[in-house]
């Protein structure tokens, strides 16, 4: 078995357009069970929007999905004082270290090989970043840049084909009023 390609992974997934492209790329590969843990989307309407679609792919692609406890309250705790903090900044590090961390419990604790992230397709995010924080939780944690390949542009074109809503701003209420940006 090579660590690079593990039989049965953890997907973190922070909504369905990220998630597309880089599930068609890990089925390639293996078993693939999404991991939706999104405590940063406010508000929870736009949680239930995401989580839609997120159930919508898992149903498309034949993968199981787990669907993390949503605690807003919580996720503001771990960023309090970063509020102000631009995008890339160190909220956002923060925010993916809160999410992946509660994926890296998920996954330890229920026998997966490894673990990878659906936040690099985005071009809005920097894939090192999320590297670094990873690796620092598990060293089962894989450094997968979804961007790479066409990854997101691939994501936009299923998107396209499966009618998919794609939100316009990262998630937290934070993103949203400063940088709106498609993800």
């Amino acid at each position: 078995m090579s660590e690079s390609k593990p039989p049965h992974l953890l997907l973190h997934v922070c909504c369905g357009p990220c998630a597309t492209s880089s599930v068609e790329r890990l089925q390639e590969e293996g078993r693939v069970t999404l991991f939706y843990s999104n405590s940063n989307i406010w508000p929870s309407e736009e949680y239930e929007k995401r989580l839609v679609e997120v159930r919508r792919l898992g149903e498309m692609t034949d993968c199981d999905l787990v669907v993390d406890t949503y605690d807003h309250e919580a996720w503001l705790d771990r960023i309090r004082g970063l509020e102000g903090e631009p995008e890339k900044g160190a909220r956002c590090l923060r925010c993916f270290e809160f999410s992946l961390a509660r994926a890296v419990q998920h996954a330890c604790a229920n026998g997966f090989d490894g673990l990878a992230t659906t936040l690099t397709v985005s071009p809005h995010k920097r894939s090192a970043d999320l590297f670094r924080i990873g690796q620092a939780l598990w060293d089962r944690f894989l450094a997968i840049d979804f961007k790479k390949q066409n990854g997101f542009a691939r994501s936009l074109e299923l998107c396209r084909q499966y009618g998919m809503y794609r939100q316009s701003y990262c998630g937290c209420e934070f993103s949203m009023r400063r940088e709106p940006s498609r993800e």
